[in-house]
């Protein structure tokens, strides 16, 4: 089918991350999963599928919403301190998480869910528009909608615009490379340290998430945090804990940020308790014996937890209530006041003061996103 057939429907757009089979099935080479399409069949994430001889993207300009968040909901609590962003997603997910947060936005097959568009230019004028400092592909992962993601960041990018993608990590090579290549700062949501947990809970696979960890923190200047949410009797074991972290400090390096984060029940997982705060506190210990600097927990209240140390000095760096900024003590540049020594990350001027605050955002320009 030629584009100019595709086109006929604003919302879906060819896609080059694909491969004939040799048995008349095409393989969508966006992910791991490496989905083998048949023609009018949808791959797990969704989104992408086989039309005719191409695969697909059928939700570009679309989304389930906008929100502008404090930044440090993302978490992000390194990159641009108090300021907003724009979040945004779509529907689908390339991984089947049984404790989904997001389900009924990563697990929707309902495409009328997406009921919000905007072209890649409007979005990057609602940003300005909005006052926030950065557009985050969030809520579900931008991997698999990247053409739209791309091209909304080189929109955002002409404008001053910051770009963060929270994501799981799990991409093939190309791919990775192209839409990392537009991205200024990341979350990596690490949901376990064992294959089993990855296999039996998330229904994906390890190697790749700590492949895409490691190509951004080494290969890439996107600023890289790390979420990992503890789940009871699932991954949050001493033994488990003690190798993810010594992973970090070893193959990433001790400045990475970690946020442990509380598990409600949801989804698939309605049977497990919530996380108790104990084992945050616990987990952020461990982090920072196997030499991590910058341990947060999220899901709970814990000053302690909230707290950016200067790894210079010891002092509090910066001190948070929630995604409140109580105290701030670095300069323009990030140098901590007390001892001058540079914290890691990105800062480029005075703190921001959004806070806790969260606010829904109507994009006027609707239809045809291109």
């Amino acid at each position: 089918m030629s584009d100019d057939v595709l086109l006929d429907d604003p919302f879906t757009v060819p896609t080059r991350y694909w491969h004939p089979t040799g048995d008349g099935r095409l393989q969508c080479d966006v992910c791991p999963r490496a989905c083998k399409l048949r023609d009018n069949q949808r791959g797990v994430c969704f989104v992408r599928g086989r039309t005719a001889d191409q695969v697909v993207l059928t939700s570009y300009g679309l989304s389930s919403g906008f929100c502008v968040d404090p930044i440090e909901k993302k978490p992000l609590n390194h990159f641009l301190p108090g300021t907003s962003v724009l979040s945004f997603g779509t529907a689908g997910c390339n991984l089947a998480c049984r404790f989904c947060q997001n389900w009924d936005i990563s697990k929707s097959k309902e495409t009328a869910r997406l009921s919000d568009a905007a072209s890649p230019e409007a979005l990057a004028r609602a940003v300005v528009e909005a006052g926030a400092r950065s557009v985050a592909f969030t809520y579900n992962d931008p991997v698999i909608f990247l053409e739209y993601a791309i091209d909304v960041a080189d929109a955002c990018h002409a404008e001053g615009i910051k770009t963060v993608a929270v994501t799981a990590g799990y991409v093939c090579d190309a791919p990775r490379r192209d839409l990392f290549a537009v991205i200024d700062a990341a979350n990596v949501d690490l949901k376990g340290f064992t294959e089993d947990f990855y296999r039996h809970i998330a229904m994906g696979e390890l190697r790749p998430v700590l492949d895409t960890l490691t190509y951004l923190v080494h290969e890439t200047d996107t600023w890289v945090e790390i979420t990992t949410l503890l789940i009871p009797g699932h991954n949050d074991g001493d033994e488990e804990l003690a190798a993810m972290t010594r992973w970090i400090a070893d193959e990433l390096g001790p400045d990475v940020p970690l946020h442990f984060s509380a598990f409600h029940p949801d989804y698939r997982m309605l049977d497990v308790p919530p996380t108790p705060p104990s084992t945050l506190t616990r987990a952020r210990r461990i982090a920072m014996d196997q030499g991590l600097r910058f341990v947060y927990t999220g899901n709970v209240h814990d000053a302690e937890g909230d707290t950016t140390i200067c790894a210079g000095c010891g002092a509090a760096a910066i001190e948070r209530d929630w995604y409140d900024i109580t105290a701030y003590r670095l300069d323009g540049e990030g140098r901590c006041r007390s001892c001058g020594a540079t914290l890691a990350g990105v800062f480029d001027g005075p703190v921001g003061e959004w806070g806790r605050r969260r606010m829904p955002v109507h994009i006027a320009t609707k239809g045809a996103p291109r």
